[in-house]
């Protein structure tokens, strides 16, 4: 759910064909948001990133050629690798990962899901990984077949491409100092005089202003970046969904997860979805009778195992 793109960027993305594929040094969701579950976007991808990320889509471009030479079907799937638990890089192979490029592999629930739905539609998956201001874009250009990356499904990101129903739901939170004066907060207007940040074009920085009287820091690029902010004492809360705030917890002691009472929370779609191009109908189709075959247990159990082995460092 990691996140909502921002179209202005986007413009400027596409007048320069920066798209492709491109590691966040610092994580760049949810996020999002983002998403969280969640979205991301501003002409926060310098030029040599994006350099880099159309070398490396080109080159997955040309994996995906090779396997459809050799007669298997390929589903190429964008996500930031960089977003734990929902999608992260590792040096090491095990059951649950997939190869990217540069020799690492891609972990975490979106790797899941993207692999149970490309087997169950006869596919074979490949993972790309993309910057997340790159995701739609490359989607859009055909280097990616459908996007898993903690994206929400919003009405400006419908004008661009189609979604599949929800493969998860999550709840936003806010990530604080354990020991601060926030810590106790139960209702997002007790960070009323606080300063509050989330992740650049994500529906977790959109929602800050919904605090009355809150300091909105300007986005952070990447998630990673946020909560270092936070532990910095430039900020006081960040905002985040909440398996990932579980994850950046267990990985730093000095943070704490403000959950909100009933009614006392964020307002906003807490779903994420899968991203297709609006003409591949019947792809859209086929993902989602896919995801109906995955049950609400299933889904919640994936998401816990990719929080207890994500790496202590996301």
């Amino acid at each position: 759910m990691k996140k909502l793109l921002s179209r202005s960027l986007s413009a400027l993305l596409v007048a320069s064909m920066l798209v492709g594929c491109g590691s966040l040094s610092g994580a760049a969701s949810g996020s999002a948001g983002a998403g969280s579950s969640s979205g991301t976007a501003t002409s926060g991808a310098s030029s040599s990133t994006s350099e880099a990320s159309a070398e490396s889509a080109s080159s997955g471009s040309a994996s995906t050629d090779a396997g459809s030479a050799a007669g298997t079907e390929v589903l190429r799937v964008g996500m930031e690798c960089n977003y734990a638990p929902f999608n992260w890089t590792t040096t090491t192979e095990t059951d649950t990962t997939k190869p990217i490029e540069g020799g690492d592999f891609a972990d975490g629930y979106d790797v899941v899901i993207a692999t149970k739905l490309a087997e169950a539609t006869g596919k074979e998956v490949q993972i790309v990984k993309l910057d997340w201001d790159n995701l739609i874009l490359s989607l859009k250009n055909n280097q990616i077949d459908a996007i898993i990356a903690g994206m929400t499904d919003t009405p400006e990101r419908e004008q661009e491409v189609a979604f599949t129903s929800p493969y998860y739901e999550s709840e936003e939170v806010m990530i604080v100092k354990k020991d601060g004066k926030y810590a106790g907060a139960t209702s997002i207007q007790d960070f009323s005089g606080a300063t509050v940040q989330g992740q650049m074009n994500t529906v977790y920085d959109e929602v800050i202003d919904q605090i009355e009287g809150v300091t909105h820091q300007p986005a952070a690029e990447t998630f990673p970046a946020a909560i270092q902010a936070l532990q910095a004492g430039a900020v006081d809360g960040v905002v985040s969904e909440l398996p990932v705030a579980n994850g950046v917890v267990a990985a730093n002691s000095d943070l704490a997860i403000v959950r909100f009472d009933e009614g006392k929370g964020f307002e906003a779609d807490t779903t994420v979805s899968v991203a297709v191009r609006k003409e591949d109908t019947e792809l859209k189709d086929a993902l989602d009778k896919a995801l109906s075959d995955i049950s609400v247990d299933e889904r919640n159990k994936l998401m816990e195992e990719a929080v207890e082995r994500q790496p202590a460092n996301e």
